[in-house]
């Protein structure tokens, strides 16, 4: 299971520009089955996406794919978590 960070750039004044982009970029994350997630950083510092169904360098490659981090609108940091225990809600994500 992973966490993504995206926190804002120098160059977030171009994030309007590539927004529809962007919305589709998590579109096929979630597609994929890889996205459980995606929510803003707050207060307005970028975002955050819930990943599982993945390897590191799988999602490292989804990742290089987004608009934002192309473009450096945001800086991306992926934490990986290996979960131990969860509510019974959640119990898909712990091995």
């Amino acid at each position: 299971m992973f966490v993504v960070l995206l926190k804002f750039s120098e160059n977030k004044g171009q994030a309007a520009r590539l927004m529809d982009g962007h919305n589709q970029w998590i579109k096929s994350g979630f597609d994929a089955g890889v996205f459980l997630l995606v929510g803003s950083l707050q207060p307005n510092l970028g975002g955050s996406i819930l990943a599982h169904n993945t390897t590191l360098g799988e999602l490292q490659e989804r990742v290089n794919g987004d608009p934002f981090v192309k473009e450096n609108v945001v800086s991306a940091e992926i934490l990986e978590i290996a979960p131990k225990k969860a509510d019974a809600r959640l119990s898909f994500l712990v091995d």
